[in-house]
């Protein structure tokens, strides 16, 4: 299995709006990319200072589930026009699990 995480940071101009917005996006893609095995997604908690405001963790059976999400025209298009406008800063790993 590799699981997938990622953490983003918005920039200072996001409104709740446009983050709102790439959650129900990201929501979304389960239904629509079939590799997906599991998808959790949401802001912090708020608990720490200093933590990034997003966070995505997505499991698949395999490198290349993983690279079809990667890469899948729907997954581009919510992080074209939806993530990459709000972002200021983005971390990711993958890792087998």
């Amino acid at each position: 299995m590799i699981r997938h995480v990622v953490l983003f940071t918005w920039s200072p101009e996001a409104t709740e709006e446009q983050k709102a917005a790439v959650a129900a996006e990201l929501r979304e893609l389960p239904g629509q990319i079939p590799e997906i095995r599991s998808y959790l997604l949401g802001p912090d908690a708020g608990i720490n200072p200093g933590n990034h405001d997003f966070a995505v963790v997505a499991d698949f059976d395999s490198e290349d589930d993983y690279r079809a999400y990667r890469d899948h025209p729907r997954h581009q298009a919510v992080i074209a026009e939806h993530i990459k406008p709000i972002l200021a800063t983005r971390a990711a790993v993958q890792f087998g699990c």
